[in-house]
């Protein structure tokens, strides 16, 4: 795997002379968040060598070099998960990838359901900490010390730095947020009422299918990170109701100014 790091690695700094300080990996119904940077150079999935291609309809597939916020970013306009059928491995491949080209912090955003009655449509979740129920991990197989550590440290997944900050422009900007425990499951169905329950017996506050590989993979390197979601639907007995992907993706759009505020807003203050 470290050869196809490097080998992505050798054909991007090629193709874009550009060294970046920050990763963003943007997720269901929030690619908009693109239009936002001042893109320098865009380079699709499929040219970069060993990158998988997203096969999720709101993925776009593009790896974008550009300015947001006065500092110099990528982004992953789309992202990979491990119900399209690749490894946890080939999920992380692109915050590896990053680590190379020279990012200092990773922000990542997602769609999620909220497993909390005082939650509604279109909040933000700011993520704390993370519960991950995928049956394996990036990190699974013979460790690449010139990545990290064999066990690393998990104590902090979520740099509580940049937390607050977030919580303090949210509080300034009058956006309606949450804060706590996000549970990755593998998916891609839904949960069913009773995993729903299971979840928030366990301590989760919100659901999701992505986010915690990437996660897990940057504390490998030791890169800070930071990670909100837009939750979309809620999951408790009382507000559950039959969803479609399509009302996800809604929700998540139309509530995609906030996010893009507050995450153009906290590249501002790192």
């Amino acid at each position: 795997m470290l050869d196809q790091i490097k080998e992505a690695y050798q054909y991007l700094s090629q193709k874009v002379p550009f060294q970046p300080e920050i990763g963003i990996v943007l997720g269901t119904g929030l690619g908009k968040l693109a239009e936002e940077i001042d893109t320098q150079y865009a380079i699709n999935y499929q040219d970069i060598p060993h990158f998988p291609i997203s096969t999720v309809e709101s993925h776009s597939g593009k790896l974008i070099f550009g300015y947001l916020g006065g500092k110099k970013v990528v982004a992953m306009q789309g992202r990979f998960h491990f119900y399209e059928g690749y490894t946890m491995q080939q999920v992380a491949f692109p915050i590896r990838v990053m680590k190379f080209l020279g990012i200092e912090k990773l922000f990542v955003s997602n769609a999620c359901g909220g497993l909390n009655n005082d939650m509604n449509k279109g909040d933000l979740f700011i993520i704390e900490d993370h519960i991950n129920l995928s049956p394996t991990n990036p990190l699974v197989g013979k460790n690449i010390d010139e990545l990290g550590p064999r066990f690393p440290d998990m104590s902090e997944p979520y740099s509580k730095e940049v937390i607050t900050q977030a919580k303090e422009i949210c509080k300034t900007q009058n956006i309606n947020y949450h804060c706590g425990v996000y549970v990755g499951l593998p998916g891609p169905m839904l949960e069913t009422p009773a995993e729903y329950k299971y979840l928030s017996i366990i301590g989760a506050d919100v659901v999701g299918m992505s986010t915690v590989p990437e996660i897990i993979a940057a504390n490998h390197m030791s890169i800070p990170c930071f990670a909100a979601s837009i939750i979309t639907d809620i999951c408790t007995p009382e507000k559950l109701e039959k969803v479609k992907v399509e009302e996800i993706i809604a929700v998540a759009m139309k509530a995609e100014p906030n996010l893009t505020l507050l995450i153009k807003s906290l590249i501002e203050k790192n």
